[in-house]
């Protein structure tokens, strides 16, 4: 009984907007409803194939998506690694407090923060520049610096609450393996390397083998609110272009097309992910 709100609401907000798919094989005008619209068949995703911009966008989503699940990686891991090694207690807390904040902001107010921190015209980031000779730098307008802007900016915003994850796993490893390794001569950077890294590497695994799922999903708030047509070119990805055919443009058929094929491949991909993460670090939901 205490599952039927959730199922309830996981049906209505979930299960039954799906059937707005249908919109992919129609031409469909708002006023003559699912019912009324014109029947087109597989019409939208052959236009979608031949459009020059689907590999543009299809490129731009996989590898601002793959930078960010590497970077998303790498940094929460060494972060923990750095953070349980300090001992004060005190110290400790208010690190893990400060990095943890970002991750409660929404982008909205965070592209409202960036736009002002990486302006040309007074911005921090360049004024700092300046003052090392270096810049400035258009960071927000510039195709070639924008997709590095998007990865940083979003690591720093989530590097803290990833970290979390990872000083679990830390405080599970057997306080006995680290003794042991102290009286077989072993300094810290032996002991990271034989007893710490070893001892969270299934959790790594893990996270990056489930990650896998998300790949086509490179941010769109937080593109949203940081990109313009200046950067179209390298920051342009299948959610914002979906949004700008889909309201602004009102090609209905054609954004829900090109919705259905990631929702499609994003399945395949988690049941890969899925499949990898039983296989190689023993988890499972069933």
């Amino acid at each position: 009984m205490m599952l039927l709100p959730g199922m309830a609401l996981l049906v209505i907000f979930q299960y039954v907007p799906m059937a707005g798919i249908v919109i992919a094989f129609q031409d469909f005008v708002p006023t003559k409803g699912f019912f009324g619209s014109e029947w087109v068949g597989l019409q939208h995703f052959e236009f979608m194939m031949n459009l020059p911009d689907t590999a543009t966008i299809v490129i731009n989503t996989l590898v601002i998506a793959v930078m960010k699940i590497v970077l998303g990686l790498i940094v929460p891991v060494l972060f923990a690694l750095l953070l349980n090694e300090i001992r004060q207690q005190g110290v400790k807390r208010t690190v893990q407090t400060m990095v943890y904040f970002p991750h409660f902001l929404s982008w909205v107010i965070l592209g409202g923060i960036l736009v002002d921190v990486l302006s040309m015209n007074g911005g921090a980031v360049n004024r700092i520049l300046g003052w090392l000779g270096i810049g400035p730098y258009f960071f927000l307008g510039d195709p070639g610096l924008f997709r590095g802007v998007i990865v940083v900016t979003d690591v720093w915003k989530e590097f803290g609450f990833s970290t979390i994850i990872y000083l679990a796993a830390l405080s599970g490893i057997n306080p006995v393996l680290y003794e042991a390794a102290v009286m077989d001569g072993a300094n810290r950077w032996k002991q990271v390397w034989h007893v710490t890294l070893p001892g969270i590497a299934p959790i790594v695994v893990l996270m990056a083998t489930l990650s896998i799922g998300g790949i086509l999903n490179a941010g769109f708030d937080q593109i949203f609110n940081l990109y313009s047509p200046l950067v179209y070119k390298t920051g342009d990805i299948i959610d914002t272009w979906v949004y700008r055919a889909g309201l602004l443009d009102m090609q209905y058929g054609l954004a829900t097309a090109v919705g259905l094929f990631k929702s499609v491949v994003g399945l395949v991909l988690i049941s890969v992910s899925y499949w990898a993460a039983s296989r190689f670090a023993n988890y499972r939901i069933f």
